[in-house]
C-alpha cells in the first residue's frame, strides 16, 4: 500500500540531538515539519553524553533544561585533564543561565527533545525507514520511505534536512563531498558502571597510548570510556572486552575504581571520524554529525548539535519569510557553523592524536596546572565558555605571570 503524499515545509530525517531540536524550533516559527526516525522513543544511542554549559543554556532558552535536571542527572561541576605527571583540574566558567554541565543518558535526553518537537507542532513518525529522496531536476523535493509493516510512502517538502548521523544516508544520496578531513586518530569504547565514583567531574586521562573518559550520568551510573590508537582498531576487536578492561591497569587509581565497581552494560564504540561535509544544496541541508563530526575526546557533539539546530532554524525561517534567498540562507548556515566550530575541531584532533607533547607544550600545560586563573581559563575552553583562539592567543598567555617563553599556539 502507498500512503498518499502530502506537502511539508521541512522534512527532518533523524530525530535525535540535532534533528529533534531543529524540528521543534522550525515548528515554533510556524513551519509545517515532518520528523522521521528509524527508532522509536525512548531509545538509546552511542553518545558523548556531556552537554557543556553553552548547550545547557540553549536548553534553558528552549524551556527544556528543567526537564533534563528533573531526570535526576547529576550536575558536572568540575573538569579534569590528567596527563600523568600533573593534572589540570578545577571548575570552568559556566554561563549566566547555565552554571554547569550535565551528561544525561540519551534515552532520556532524546525523548525530551522529541516530545518538545511534537508539542511545538511537528509531526513525528517513528520506526520508519527512509529509502531515498524525491529529486526534480537538481532540486531535492522530498523523501520516499516505508514503515516497519511494509507500507510505502512519499512525502514532499521545500527542504529536506539530513540529521541522520555520521554515516548519513541523506549525505550519500545528495553526493555531499567531504570538504575537510583529518583521518581517524583513535577508536573509542565505553560501558556504564556502577560504583565508579567521579567526584562530580568530567575526567580525561592520558596514559601512554590509552586515553580514558569518566562521565557521571543518570541512575548513579558512570560512562567509562577507553580509547586507543586507530591502528590498533582491527587487532583489538578480537578481544574488545579484554583490551578495554586491561587498559585500566595503566593507572592505579583507575584500576582500583574498576575493581571496586561493576560494569553494568555491554561495550559500545567505533572509530572516531573527523570531517566536514558540504552541508547544503538545492532543497537540502545537513546538520549534526551528518554534516560535521570530530573525535569525542572533548565531548562537544551534543552542544554542537544544539547550535546547528538554532542555525538551520534561523536560516530556513529567513528563507521561508522571504528575508533571504534559500541558497544564500543555507550557505550562511554552513559558513557560520564552520567558522564557529573549526578552532575546537583542530584542538580536538590535537588532543586525540596521542602524540606526546613537545617540550614547549609540556611546559605550557604544566604551567597552566600550577595557576588557578590559567586552569580555569583552559578548562573553560573545554567547556565552550572561552574561545579556543582567545586562550591560545600569545597576548592572552602573556597576561599570566611567568608564562613559559616560546609557548606554543594551537594550529
Amino acid at each position: 500500500m502507498t500512503v498518499t503524499a502530502s506537502t511539508f515545509d521541512v522534512i527532518v530525517v533523524g530525530a535525535r540531538a540535532a534533528g529533534a531540536p531543529a524540528a521543534m524550533l522550525l515548528a515554533r516559527k510556524g513551519a509545517r515539519v515532518l520528523l522521521l526516525d528509524r527508532a522509536s522513543f525512548p531509545s538509546d544511542t552511542m553518545s558523548t553524553h556531556l552537554i557543556h554549559p553553552p548547550g545547557m543554556e540553549l536548553l534553558q532558552r528552549w524551556g527544556l533544561a528543567e526537564r533534563v535536571v528533573a531526570s535526576g542527572c547529576p550536575p558536572v561541576t568540575g573538569y579534569r585533564l590528567d596527563l600523568g605527571p600533573f593534572a589540570i583540574a578545577g571548575t570552568p566558567r559556566g554561563t549566566t543561565a547555565a552554571p554547569c554541565a550535565l551528561a544525561p543518558r540519551r534515552f532520556i535526553l532524546d525523548a525530551i527533545l522529541v516530545d518538545a518537537a511534537v508539542e511545538a507542532g511537528a509531526e513525528l513518525r517513528e520506526e520508519v525507514l527512509v529509502d531515498g529522496l524525491v529529486v526534480e531536476g537538481c532540486v531535492v523535493r522530498g523523501i520516499r520511505g516505508r514503515t516497519r509493516a511494509g507500507a510505502t510512502f512519499e512525502e514532499r517538502a521545500r527542504v529536506v534536512i539530513g540529521a541522520d548521523g555520521v554515516h548519513s544516508s541523506v549525505a550519500r544520496w545528495v553526493g555531499a563531498p567531504i570538504t575537510h578531513e583529518v583521518p581517524a586518530l583513535e577508536a573509542l569504547y565505553y560501558a556504564y558502571w556502577s560504583g565508579f565514583p567521579t567526584d562530580g567531574e568530567f575526567q580525561l586521562y592520558q596514559r601512554g597510548a590509552r586515553g580514558f573518559g569518566v562521565i557521571p550520568t543518570n541512575e548513579g551510573l558512570t560512562a567509562v570510556v577507553v580509547t586507543w590508537p586507530v591502528d590498533e582498531f582491527d587487532a583489538n576487536r578480537r578481544d574488545l572486552l579484554g583490551n578495554y578492561l586491561g587498559a585500566f591497569e595503566s593507572d592505579p587509581s583507575l584500576a582500583e575504581r574498576a575493581r571496586a565497581g561493576r560494569r553494568e552494560t555491554r561495550l559500545v564504540g567505533a572509530r572516531m571520524h573527523n570531517f566536514y561535509r558540504r552541508s547544503h544544496g538545492p532543497g537540502w541541508a545537513l546538520i549534526g554529525d551528518a554534516g560535521y563530526h570530530k573525535d569525542a575526546v572533548t565531548a562537544q557533539g551534543i552542544t554542537d548539535a544544539f547550535h546547528d539546530a538554532e542555525l538551520i532554524a534561523r536560516a530556513l525561517d529567513d528563507a521561508f519569510s522571504g528575508r533571504r534567498a534559500e541558497a544564500e540562507a543555507l550557505a550562511t548556515y554552513e559558513h557560520n557553523r564552520d567558522t564557529a566550530t573549526r578552532p575546537m575541531f583542530d584542538l580536538t584532533c590535537q588532543l586525540a592524536s596521542n602524540d606526546p607533547p613537545s617540550a614547549e607544550e609540556a611546559a605550557l600545560l604544566a604551567f597552566i596546572a600550577s595557576r588557578e586563573d590559567a586552569t580555569q581559563d583552559f578548562l573553560s575552553v573545554l567547556a565552550g565558555t572561552m574561545p579556543v583562539d582567545a586562550f591560545f592567543n600569545p597576548r592572552h598567555l602573556e597576561k599570566y605571570d611567568a608564562v613559559p617563553e616560546s609557548s606554543p599556539t594551537v594550529q
